[in-house]
Parts: C-alpha cells; structure tokens; sequence
C-alpha cells in the first residue's frame, strides 16, 4: 500500500500549496505525533498497523480546510485528494476523521454524498481519534473534546467519539491519550 503514498516531507508540500494557513498545518502536525503513539501502542499490542499510512493520513487529514473551516472539509479535502491523484487510502482518512465518523443519515442531512463515513480501517480510526485529542496543536483530553462538541453535534455524533474513544483505548491497552499532553 506504501507505494503510492507521498513522503511525510511531500505531504507538508501539499499542505502549504493547496493553501492551508500556518495554524492548520501545525494541528496537522500534532495530530500526526499523537496517531504515530497511537499506532505504535497498537503494534506494540501485536497489531498490523500501515504506520506510514497514518503519519501521511493525519498530516493530510485537514487538507480541506484549505478552502472550509465547516464540516465540510472532509469532503472538500476528499476531493483535493483525489485531484492530487493521492491514494485511496488517505482519501478514505480524510472524508472519515469528522467526529466519530459521519453515518449516511447524517451524510445525507448535511448535503453530502451519501455514504458512510464513519471511520472503518485501523488507521481511519487512528487519525480520527488522535484528531479529537488536538484542540489548535495542543493536546486535550478526550472528555474536553466531547464535552465542547456536545454542544454542536447530535448525540449519534458524540455516541460516535464515545465508542472510537473506547475501542481505540481497548486496542492500545495501557496507552493512555493523556499521559503524553504537553
């Protein structure tokens, strides 16, 4: 799968080119630190997981917001991609890290193609976890992050960081989000 996949140098490049702001990069940035953890702590527990496929998804997951700050940037950031002829994989990364995944009743109500997009792959899952312990480029616990989204989102969509929260916390064992904020 690593074949096509652009370098962590060539994914920054596109960032800045397709436009992101200073600020995006850099929460891009940290929310690649926290999923390469994640990912490590998964193989340490004997999981397959593409670490290179996760450090390239979360560097680009936010390539989007680009041209969005709105929920949209998922799918926006889906159709850069695919513009850039990026692999599948890093498409499905980046249309499926919002929240805790976008089921297609909710694709559908937001004016999206419908489909599902709640995270399916061991590295969608990844990136979009790590995603919610970022709040700018620090780090936040997870329960901040579902505490402030509970305000915007439908209960389906915080039900949805809930269960990522737990299965991502059952795959990684003794990791804990928290123990690395900076």
């Amino acid at each position: 799968m690593n074949e096509r996949l652009p370098s962590e140098k060539m994914a920054l490049k596109l960032l800045y080119e397709t436009g992101c702001s200073r600020k995006v990069i850099n929460h891009c940035k940290a929310v690649e630190k926290v999923a390469t953890e994640i990912a490590q702590a998964c193989e340490k527990r004997g999981l397959n997981v593409d670490m290179k496929l996760v450090q390239v998804g979360a560097l680009l997951h936010d390539i989007g917001r680009s041209k969005t700050h709105s929920v949209n940037h998922a799918i926006v950031g889906a159709e850069i991609a695919r513009s850039l002829n990026l692999p599948e994989a890093v498409i499905s990364i980046i249309e499926r890290h919002v929240g805790g995944g976008i089921t297609m009743e909710e694709a559908e109500n937001l004016g999206w193609p419908v489909k599902s997009y709640v995270p399916e792959t061991l590295e969608e899952k990844i990136v979009a976890y790590a995603d919610k312990l970022i709040e700018g480029s620090e780090r936040v616990p997870i329960e901040q992050t579902i505490e402030k989204f509970s305000k915007k989102l439908p209960p389906s969509a915080i039900a949805g960081m809930k269960k990522l929260h737990e299965e991502i916390t059952s795959l990684t064992g003794d990791f804990d989000a928290n123990s690395h904020v900076a």
